[in-house]
């Protein structure tokens, strides 16, 4: 089998090099794989020690984040290094100030290159987020006496562990892996079928990130101004479903305020033809035009997200429309934002726990999601709006404190 993960994993460098040469995004993890191996090397020395964390993408990196902060304050002396395999991950965060003393992409899982990748650091302990995999770095850390964890792990049925061909990754996992914090009893308890007995349910690390947010400055530039004495409706990563969401909130009411954040940038020349008396954010910033009459306002940069939710009466949060999943709702639920969004979510749990928490509600298709947000917005409804405000927050606020339960079993 180990033969075979081989090949699958040359295929998928094959594939990714070849889908490349007509994919953007595709191309900057190509291209950035290839400065990771010197990123290393001018930060770290071969005697260093290092703590690192990987995360798949941006989501991975924020549930990881309140543990690595929780290690750097308890190893001081220690380096950071944070790796990502997805390029809205690095993205998001290279251009960003943060305690890692290196980001980069994660090598590819050949073992040539993971051995001398990890040769140039110590790394002494390792831990990577949710369900992110590479047998190859396992084996080559495990090597090398590193502990290695698996923090806010999220089993499934689906995935290849419970098919007949998955032995040999779970022996993998048995031999390499430290211990597995899980989000959910069901995850433990999947895990624990398949002999992965080193394991305990310390929930979602992601509960005590977004409860850091309310102590923040959470103040954007301009907003205030936009939504004035009225409603404000926060779009967070967007898809089309979600703008036609707003589309029809517009037609309908045009007394709420509407901000849409689109999970791609890319997407803002389509949403200025789509609503063609839109503001930009970037225009507000650079020609403070009046906002008073605008009913809908583009955020054309990157990084606003979490803040603006903290404006937001109610928020629509993409993704659960589309195959791509479900985007961070808790980010709007911590501020006490009722959240609405689609139901394709198999693997969000908390999703249904905010349902049923009375905090979210989720649709199949955007004319019924519409509704509710009008209903909502409505000024007849505010008791029913007040409520599920409440039950968001208090949802969040009940969560136990994640990171805590992970460091002391680490530090033990």
């Amino acid at each position: 089998m180990a033969f075979l993960y081989n090949i699958l994993v040359s295929l998928l460098i094959l594939g990714m090099k070849v889908f490349s040469l007509i994919n953007d995004k595709t191309k900057k993890g190509v291209e950035g794989r290839k400065q990771s191996l010197n990123k290393v090397k001018s930060v770290f020395s071969p005697t260093d020690k290092v703590i690192w964390m990987h995360a798949a993408s941006l989501g991975e990196y924020e549930q990881g984040l309140p543990v690595l902060e929780k290690l750097k304050e308890n190893f001081p002396g220690h380096k950071i290094l944070v790796t990502f395999f997805s390029p809205s991950g690095y993205e998001n965060i290279v251009k960003k100030k943060s305690i890692a003393d290196a980001i980069c992409y994660l090598p590819f899982d050949k073992k040539s290159t993971v051995n001398e990748f990890i040769t140039q650091f110590d790394a002494e302990l390792f831990f990577t987020v949710k369900y992110d995999y590479w047998y190859n770095l396992f084996a080559a850390l495990k090597s090398r006496n590193t502990k290695i964890y698996v923090i806010s792990a999220l089993f499934y049925e689906r995935q290849s562990f419970f098919t007949s061909y998955g032995k040999w990754f779970v022996k993998q996992l048995q031999k390499n892996v430290d211990w597995f914090f899980h989000q959910t009893q069901f995850s433990l308890a999947l895990a624990k079928s398949v002999g992965l007995l080193k394991s305990s349910v310390t929930g979602d690390t992601r509960f005590d990130r977004v409860k850091q947010l309310r102590e923040r400055n959470n103040h954007v530039d301009y907003i205030a101004d936009f939504i004035g004495n009225n409603k404000a409706i926060v779009l967070g990563s967007s898809w089309q479903t979600e703008e036609k969401i707003a589309e029809l909130i517009s037609r309908k009411n045009n007394m709420v305020k509407i901000i849409i954040a689109p999970h791609d940038l890319n997407r803002v020349e389509h949403l200025k033809n789509m609503f063609p008396d839109v503001l930009l954010y970037s225009e507000i910033k650079n020609a403070q035009p009046s906002t008073a009459s605008a009913q809908l306002l583009i955020i054309d940069s990157i990084g606003l997200l979490s803040k603006l939710y903290s404006y937001a009466d109610i928020a629509v949060v993409g993704g659960g429309f589309h195959s791509a999943g479900l985007h961070n709702i808790l980010e709007a639920a911590t501020f006490g934002v009722p959240v609405v969004f689609g139901n394709h979510y198999k693997k969000n749990p908390e999703a249904d726990d905010l349902i049923s928490a009375g905090g979210g509600k989720s649709f199949e298709e955007e004319y019924a999601a519409a509704e509710f947000v009008l209903f909502l917005a409505g000024e007849d409804n505010k008791e029913e709006l007040e409520a599920m405000s409440q039950n968001a927050r208090k949802f969040v606020d009940e969560k136990p404190n994640s990171t805590e339960m992970i460091l002391q079993k680490i530090l033990s």
